[in-house]
């Protein structure tokens, strides 16, 4: 991958209380752990397989 490569923002619109086991230690892994909470991360396979984990707990925003 390029030096500077693709990235995307991902923010945190859910809670985790009542989640399945592994879901909050995969928000914190992507250094989410508040709701309205922004990361701007690489767009990695590693980073992508995360947010698929959590999709339905977080917004993704590609960035250039």
């Amino acid at each position: 991958m390029p030096e500077g490569g693709k990235k995307v923002r991902v923010t945190q619109v859910a809670s985790v209380l009542g989640r399945k086991p592994g879901q909050k230690e995969t928000l914190v892994g992507l250094g989410l752990n508040k709701i309205r909470r922004v990361r701007e991360l690489e767009d990695t396979p590693s980073v992508r397989g995360m947010i698929r984990k959590v999709a339905h707990l977080i917004k993704v925003e590609e960035l250039s």
